[in-house]
């Protein structure tokens, strides 16, 4: 304990609950190794946070830092999270937490912790971090295969149309074909290459924050992206951390439930596969937005997953094409391998020893 007495890690997540979650199950993983964590978010995304357990209260705080009182808030109608806002609106939100750069510094500051772990939008912490000699890292709850796929902070920031998403990208050394259908491509290129009411584009947010960066850890293991770990390390020239942490403990109960019939129909968000995988449930993946589509592509190339056929130009699907793929990937015999395959690798993704030593190697590199 003594010798984690000098080490301080501050947590800073984007308000969605998708990122709050696994990064409120990091910092509990972080506390209980004897590293102090200060977890910041807005009092309202702090108030709906699970209990922390209470032997690490000690250890693990939970900051709220209100949005600047002269804020324009009347975009998000007194919301804090992507939850409460409309989503053409959740710009308004990153507008709020640029404007909570001075409010962090002024913390960070004070604290002088060892790390700040971050999300994409905090593009504001590189300065921070560097003004105040506090080492950096990026914390992706996205996939390994999604990071991957956008490359480098160079080559993320480069397509100038939705075209050059439809494509696999020429980095990748070995068989993939992870890439957007074309209304997939329109959808996330005008969501995120394109300048919105924060004078920023999106994908310029998280290629600051990974050029910034000392470090990069991912929600992810070597068993089952190894190779996407391993590409990205060679292409940042920085160490890459996996870390396959939990996250919404409700899901995971009913995953677990005996009348579960053996398949799962969702969207195919990162933190979803992860936990469908653990109970070895057969995976039929509907994506509709941002990382979804890469995931589901990266999952069918594993033989993972069957991925409910779209139209290239639309998008539109059928009950007929959801139902087809349900009895295959159920109770069809060409739909056995599928089923092994899910199975054994539930048997990775579920191994409580191997999420510790993930977890050990990744305190040990926090601490040297």
């Amino acid at each position: 304990m003594s010798e984690n007495a000098t080490h301080h890690v501050v947590m800073l997540p984007w308000s969605a609950f998708g990122h709050l979650i696994p990064f409120f199950q990091l910092s509990i993983d972080i506390a209980k190794s004897g590293i102090h964590v200060s977890f910041i978010s807005t009092p309202k995304n702090i108030q709906r946070l699970p209990k922390p357990p209470s032997d690490l209260s000690h250890l693990l705080h939970l900051v709220e830092i209100p949005f600047p009182s002269s804020l324009d808030s009347s975009h998000l109608s007194g919301g804090e999270a992507t939850v409460d806002i409309p989503f053409d609106k959740i710009q308004y939100l990153k507008l709020a937490w640029d404007q909570m750069q001075n409010p962090v510094k002024e913390f960070v500051s004070k604290l002088q912790p060892n790390w700040i772990i971050c999300d994409f939008h905090a593009h504001w912490a590189v300065e921070i971090a560097q003004e105040l000699h506090v080492k950096l890292m990026y914390y992706s709850v996205y996939s390994a295969s999604t990071i991957v796929f956008f490359g480098p902070p160079g080559r993320m920031r480069a397509p100038t149309s939705p075209e050059v998403l439809t494509s696999p990208r020429e980095w990748v050394n070995f068989p993939s074909s992870v890439a957007f259908q074309r209304n997939e491509a329109i959808a996330f290129y005008q969501s995120s290459y394109i300048e919105n009411v924060t004078g920023l584009r999106d994908i310029d947010r998280v290629a600051s924050v990974i050029d910034g960066a000392n470090a990069l850890s991912f929600r992810s293991c070597y068993e089952t992206e190894g190779e996407y770990l391993n590409l990205y390390q060679e292409l940042i020239e920085k160490p890459v951390i996996p870390i396959v942490c939990f996250g919404w403990a409700p899901q995971k109960e009913i995953l677990a439930h005996k009348s579960i019939g053996g398949g799962s129909l969702f969207h195919s968000g990162w933190g979803s596969i992860i936990e469908t995988l653990m109970f070895g449930h057969t995976l039929v993946v509907l994506p509709f937005v941002v990382d979804q589509p890469l995931n589901a592509k990266a999952l069918v190339d594993k033989g993972l997953a069957i991925e409910v056929k779209r139209n290239n130009e639309d998008g539109s699907f059928s009950r007929d094409d959801i139902a087809k793929c349900l009895r295959e990937a159920m109770v069809l015999e060409e739909g056995e391998k599928l089923r092994i395959k899910t199975r054994e690798i539930a048997k990775v993704v579920g191994d409580l020893k191997l999420h510790h030593d993930y977890m050990e190697a990744f305190v040990k590199f926090l601490r040297t």
